[in-house]
Parts: structure tokens; C-alpha cells; sequence
């Protein structure tokens, strides 16, 4: 694992003796990603310069040093992750009369570029990657990335010079970097909690569409990605020819598959490990580890003293039956809010999911013991297990038959009564509950599913924080997203699928993913995610659902596989995703640092937000009248972030 960045100056502006010091400046910021090694090559006679901090996990040798240049002096390439099937890549290059120095994947990657071409030699790498190649022969620079979008990478321009990094840091090192925020990509982030590629938080600063090539001549000002994957082809396709063996011949191929996609991930020169929640992704991924290991698997947990969000218990009885090498660490409330002054550095762009603050504390306590973590990321996506699932299936079924018109006039209805009017109505119920429920914010809810004309259409309400946030953010507009943009949705069938597919190509590389690369780069530890396989993806796509979900139950297949290794009894709980207590937090302790960021002279003075809606909701929520955490949290986690970066007005 590593952290890659470069850049191109075309117009050749800057002085030949200043490229390397602004390439290994610009490195030195990615250096937690890299803390073993770190490298840069520079071409001063075409203005192209390109560097790299290492992790060292395969080939601890300087033979895995970066940049690397290929055998034939054609190719260099810095490069973030791993490519796992290397070893079977290598083999078939030695069979066609390439030799290796040393035995890292770099250098099988540059080899098989050599003969395949930067195209074709993607297709086959199966991993986790993000790279950029400078083609010195055709003078074409190749920016790569991964087909889920484990590994990041961005890319844009400073004045004439086209530059890339893995992490926005890099960029702001710089000398011609000129941050403007992109206030609608601002407004992307308050609708999902993070900002879908191909956006960033800067004007003219992009993501790489995961599953994509970029490859740029110096003559286009825009170039555009290329896919050389498609997760939308690998869902029709398996919908269309799906898997058509018993269900025994299913759960034997799915084991069989998932263990080939943990050895592959198995392979590391450094110690190992994985996260355990005791959930069903990670306890199946833990079990195959240690089905596959001669040594206890470390394992690592995190607990919590607030019973509903801990899980640590659980993940301690399934490592006991494993017989994993298992550690738990319970932090108290204090000292999770402890790392939210880290995040706006941590995590470079805005990101509000609350469960970053337990994904780094487990990154932490791995980092402890262990260089490269698995992980069971993914499970969800792939093998139906979010409850939104179930849910946004079952109220389409009750309300999609009703005329448009008559649900249109019944939202009408709901809403025209405020939700704090609602709730008052409804105090004598929560009088009798053991904790009381918003229900205004329910109808509210409710009534804006009832006003859509299409289920996939409420999906993306379901899955969006603030449904209208150009109100919110001064000068925003509406930027085109997959949920806007039917070109870009599967042609499946099925709602179930299609809510599935949509996480597959949004939620997860846009928030999952983001979320465990910042948290474990941060403290220097690799996280592999073997879910992420793209045989696996492919073959999740055809399984029928009815393999998936039984009842209103998900993930069928994928216990059956796990059943064999761990007793039911030890697994079958309600699900309770990975958060911290947000909402008391705001209301408690966090209340102060809150109220500081939102302080209404503040977002005046910034601009970036009209104050009177945010204030509404800040004294909703202290009053107890609404739960307006999420929010909330997406702004605060803006304004902090604005307050650690100098890139304001």
C-alpha cells in the first residue's frame, strides 16, 4: 500500500531544477500512506515528474523500490496496492521470455504492460490498485484504477500543469494550486454524506471513476476515462444467465471462490490480520482465513460501554470457536470523540459517515500488531443485507398501486402539518415506550416517499440525508449523479437488484471504501477487502435472489458457506451496523465544538451556507423536537474541515 502522486507541466513554466523538489514535497505529504520508502523520477526535458511513498508489505527489498522502470526503459509507473494474482501473471510472462529482478507485483505489472499494453494488462490484474504510467515511447501519460474502487486517485489541473495525487494533500503542495471549493459538489455532500466520483471538493479537481483508464497526450484539455470494466454489464449479465446449478453446487462454488480470494490476499511479507465484528462478512472471512492458516489469525474488535453499539461480545465468541489470536479494545465515549479533531486532516475531503470514528480506532488498534488488516466490506452490497433493502421493497409494495394523485395529495396532508406538531400529538405513545420516537420526522419521511413516481426514484430519497441541499448551500446547483442519470442505472428487473446495483456503483466506493482507505492509510495499515474480488462480484451477480434472501432474511448464500465453520446460534442477531451516539453526543459533550462551527455570525462570514435552516435544525435537535443528526454532522464535518484547510473563500 502506498501513496502515488505526479504531475505534467506542459507548458514547461517551471524551472527543470524545481520539478524534483516540488515532486518529493508533494510525496512527503502522502507520507503516512508510504512511511518505508519513498521515491521520485523526473523527466526535465518533457516536464513530467513522479513520485511515491512506500508501504512496504511484498518484496521488502529495494528491487520493490518506486518509480520503477520498466526492463525496456519504456515505462514508468508509481503505483498504490496490490495486485494479487501476480504470481500467476509472472509465470506467464516468464513463459514468454521476461525475467524479474526481484518479486514484487510492480514489476510484473510493468513487465505485463510491456506486452499486453497498458489496456489489455489491466483487464487481467485482479486487485486493489491505483497507478500512473508515463509511456516515455508515445509521451502518453495512463492513470488507472481499480474496478470497485478500493484505491484512490486524483487528478485535474493547476494553471497549465496537469497533476495527480492519491490524496488531495499533495495537491495543496503545490505552487500553482489555486483551491476553489466547488459549491456544488458541497451540495453532493450534504445530500449523500460524501462526494460521488467523478467530483471532488475543488473546481477542476476529479475523481477517477473506479474501473477506468485515463490516458492523456498533452493536447486535450479534458480527457476523458475510458472503462475497461463495467460493474453495470457484470449485473445484467449475471441477472440475464445466472447461475443454474443446486444449491449445494452454489454454496460449495461460492467457499471455493472465497477462499482462492482470501489466499490471494493471505500473501504478504509482513504480519497479518483481520477485523471482526462478528458479524456474517467478517466471521466468514475470518473463518476462511483461518481454514487457510497454520497460525492463529490475529483478529481485532472494538467495543463500546453504550450496549447498542457494541458488538465487541459477539466478535469475542466467534474468535474463541475459531481459535483466533483475538483482541478487543473498549474505548470509552471520550476517547472516540477524542479522534474528531482528527478527521478534516484524516480524511483530506469532507466525509460525514459517523462510523469513520470506529473504523480508525480498530485501524489503530490493528496497526498495533498486524501491517495489512481484511476486512468483510462489501457483504452488504452483493449478497442483499441492508435492511433499506427489505424495507423500501415492502412499502413500494403497499403504496405503488395507489394513484399518483391520490399518494401526491395525502404527502400533501402529512406535511402540511409541521413535525414538532406531530410529535406533540403523538407524546401520550412515547410515554410508554422505552425511548421515544420522532414520529414527525417518520411522516415527514413518509410523506416525501408517498409523492414519487417510481421506486427507484424513492430509493434515492431513502438514501439521501437532505433532499434538497441548493437550498441550503449559497450559488449550488444540482450536479448530475447515478441517481439522476438513468443512462448509468442496470437494466434489471427486480427493485431488490436494482437498489443493490445502485449501492454496488455509488455507496460503496463513494462512502464504504473511502471510509476504511483514509482509516487505515492513516495509521500506515494496508486493508484488503477479499468481498471485493471482481470474480466474486461477477458471480454474486448470478446468483438468483432467492439465494440471497429467504423470508426476510438476506445474505442466505453466503451463511450457508459460513454455517459450515461457525454454529448459528453464535451469528443470528439483528444487525447493528458500526456508529457512534451522534445524535446524544451533539446534545452533550460535542455540544460546544458544535456550536462553535455553527455559529450563525460564522457561516455568514464564510458564505458557504444560508444559516437560518442549519440554526433551525441545531435548536430542533437540542430541543429534543427532531433528530437531525445526519444533518448536522455533514455540516459540522464541513466546517471543521474548512476550519484545518486555508482553501475558505
Amino acid at each position: 500500500m502506498c501513496g502515488i502522486t505526479g504531475f505534467w507541466d506542459i507548458s514547461r513554466q517551471i524551472s527543470t531544477d524545481y520539478l524534483p523538489v516540488i515532486v518529493q514535497q508533494m510525496s512527503k505529504s502522502l507520507i503516512h500512506r508510504g512511511p518505508d520508502d519513498g521515491g521520485s523520477w523526473v523527466d526535465g526535458e518533457v516536464g513530467i515528474a513522479l513520485g511515491h511513498r512506500r508501504l512496504s508489505i511484498v518484496d521488502l527489498s529495494p528491487q520493490g523500490h518506486q518509480p520503477m522502470i520498466s526492463s525496456n526503459g519504456r515505462y514508468v509507473i508509481v503505483f498504490n496496492g496490490e495486485v494479487y494474482n501476480f504470481p500467476e501473471l509472472r509465470k506467464q510472462l516468464q513463459s514468454l521470455g521476461y525475467s524479474f529482478c526481484g518479486h514484487s507485483d510492480t514489476e510484473v505489472m510493468l513487465s505485463a504492460i510491456c506486452e499486453w499494453g497498458v489496456l489489455e494488462a489491466t483487464k487481467r490484474f485482479n486487485g486493489m490498485f491505483a497507478f500512473a504510467v508515463w509511456d516515455s515511447q508515445e509521451r502518453v501519460l495512463h492513470l488507472g484504477r481499480d474496478r470497485i474502487g478500493e484505491k484512490p486517485l486524483y487528478y485535474g489541473w493547476c494553471g497549465h500543469t496537469f497533476i495527480f495525487a492519491s490524496e488531495l494533500k499533495a495537491f495543496k503542495v503545490h505552487p500553482d494550486f489555486q483551491p476553489e471549493i466547488n459549491r456544488d459538489a458541497l451540495a453532493l455532500l450534504l445530500r449523500f454524506s460524501y462526494i460521488p466520483a467523478p467530483y471532488s471538493i475543488y473546481q477542476g479537481i476529479y475523481k477517477l471513476p473506479p474501473a477506468t483508464l485515463l490516458s492523456w497526450n498533452g493536447t486535450t484539455i479534458h480527457p476523458q476515462p475510458v472503462p475497461y470494466w463495467s460493474a453495470k454489464i457484470a449485473a445484467e449479465s449475471g441477472v440475464a444467465y445466472p447461475f443454474t446449478g443446486s444449491e449445494n453446487e452454489a454454496i460449495v462454488h461460492l467457499e471455493e471462490l472465497l477462499k482462492d480470494a482470501i489466499r490471494m490476499r493471505m500473501l504478504a511479507d509482513v504480519p497479518l490480520g483481520a477485523f471482526l465484528s462478528g458479524g456474517i462478512d467478517s466471521s466468514t472471512i475470518v473463518a476462511l482465513m483461518q481454514s487457510q492458516s497454520q497460525q492463529p489469525v490475529k483478529t481485532f474488535s472494538i467495543g463500546f460501554h453504550e450496549q447498542d453499539y457494541n458488538e465487541a461480545e459477539y466478535a469475542k465468541s466467534v474468535a474463541q470457536h475459531l481459535g483466533t489470536d483475538h483482541r478487543s479494545l473498549y474505548v470509552t465515549s471520550d476517547e472516540a470523540m477524542a479522534v474528531i479533531p482528527k478527521l478534516p486532516s484524516l480524511y483530506d475531503e469532507p466525509f460525514s459517515d459517523p462510523s469513520q470514528v470506529p473504523t480508525f480506532l480498530i485501524s489503530q488498534l490493528a496497526r498495533n500488531h498486524v501491517t495489512v488488516s481484511l476486512s468483510g466490506d462489501g457483504g452488504d452490497e452483493l449478497f442483499a443485507g441492508y435492511k433499506r433493502y427489505f424495507l423500501a421493497s415492502s412499502i413500494w409494495q403497499k403504496i405503488g398501486w395507489i394513484p399518483q394523485t391520490v399518494r401526491h395529495s395525502t404527502a400533501k396532508a402529512l406535511e402540511g402539518v409541521s413535525a414538532q406538531t406531530w410529535n406533540r400529538g403523538f407524546e401520550p405513545i412515547n410515554t410508554i415506550l422505552p425511548a421515544k420516537l420522532n414520529f414527525g420526522d417518520k411522516l415527514h419521511k413518509l410523506a416525501s416517499i408517498l409523492a414519487v413516481s417510481h421506486p427507484d426514484i424513492m430509493y434515492a430519497d431513502l438514501v439521501s440525508h437532505l433532499q434538497e441541499p441548493e437550498k441550503v448551500v449559497i450559488d449550488s446547483s444540482q450536479l448530475s449523479t447515478v441517481f439522476s442519470d438513468g443512462n448509468l442505472w442496470a437494466s434489471l428487473p427486480n427493485f431488490t437488484e436494482r437498489m443493490m446495483y445502485l449501492d454496488l456503483i455509488s455507496y460503496l466506493p463513494g462512502d464504504i471504501l473511502v471510509k476504511v482507505d483514509r482509516a487505515t492509510m492513516g495509521v500506515s495499515l494496508e486493508g484488503r477487502i477479499p468481498f471485493l474480488d471482481h470474480r466474486v462480484v461477477e458471480f454474486a451477480w448470478q446468483i438468483p435472489l432467492s439465494m440471497k434472501i429467504r423470508g426476510n432474511q438476506g445474505k442466505w448464500l453466503l451463511r450457508q458457506v459460513l454455517y459450515k465453520y461457525v454454529p448459528k446460534e453464535l451469528i443470528e442477531r439483528p444487525k447493528m451496523g458500526f456508529g457512534i451516539p451522534i445524535g446524544a453526543w451533539l446534545r452533550g459533550p460535542l455540544r460546544d465544538y458544535a456550536e462553535d462551527l455553527l455559529d450563525e455570525s460564522r457561516l455568514r462570514r464564510e458564505g458557504y451556507f444560508h444559516p437560518q435552516p442549519i440554526r433551525q435544525k441545531w435548536d430542533e435537535h437540542q430541543n429534543g423536537d427532531r433528530n437531525w443528526q445526519h444533518h448536522l454532522w455533514v455540516i459540522l464535518m464541513f466546517q471543521a474541515w474548512l476550519a484545518e484547510n486555508s482553501a475558505g473563500n
